[in-house]
């Protein structure tokens, strides 16, 4: 097998299947599930409906749910590597063809990646902003009374509480600044706003 472009490993044979098995469709349900599939990768905030979608598609064409999920997925692992990789239509059509796919089809594919090349970059950006964002902060500061140290006695402190969105779950983070370190923090919270407010 030539060198693939999305990845530099042997590709899964789980990977090659599902992709060989997108070639028992027929042309039109071929087509209904790309559309399904570039949503998913374009509007992946609506993934619940997305899938629902897929659902009802399996059981509208008489699909198994299950063995459709397992050839989506792999067929989104193929195009999210794709995107980390930054192909092109024409990388992505010689790939599909050499994972199995079948030449009109890879066709199919590599003219819907080159018509939502924009919008798929775009949501991959989203993506990555939406994991580990902010979602919520407590704070208080303190002064240390007594200590061991009597050099600590009396310095002043802040407790930060911040609240992270995993992407699946929330994650609380605890921290403890000295004064100094929580100015440097400052400083660093300012100077992404600002770039933040730039780019906005």
């Amino acid at each position: 097998m030539k060198r693939l472009h999305y990845t530099s490993e042997d590709p899964d044979d789980q990977l090659i299947n599902d992709i060989g098995s997108l070639n028992k469709f027929n042309d039109e349900l071929f087509h209904s599930l790309q559309v399904i599939i570039f949503t998913f990768l374009t509007e992946a905030q609506q993934s619940a409906r997305i899938l629902a979608r897929l659902e009802e598609f399996a059981e509208a064409n008489g699909i198994n749910v299950n063995a459709l999920k397992n050839i989506v997925r792999s067929f989104l692992t193929f195009c999210r590597l794709a995107m980390k990789n930054n192909m092109n239509g024409k990388q992505v059509y010689e790939d599909l063809l050499q994972l199995g796919l079948s030449e009109d089809k890879a066709q199919v594919v590599a003219k819907q990646w080159k018509l939502n090349l924009v919008a798929l970059f775009r949501s991959q950006v989203d993506q990555t902003l939406m994991v580990n964002r902010l979602v919520d902060m407590e704070w208080r500061f303190g002064v240390t009374a007594a200590n061991n140290d009597l050099e600590k006695a009396g310095s002043t402190f802040l407790q930060l509480k911040i609240v992270i969105n995993k992407g699946d779950s929330n994650q609380d983070v605890f921290m403890e600044l000295s004064l100094p370190q929580f100015y440097s923090f400052l400083h660093e919270m300012e100077k992404a706003k600002a770039t933040l407010d730039y780019f906005s």
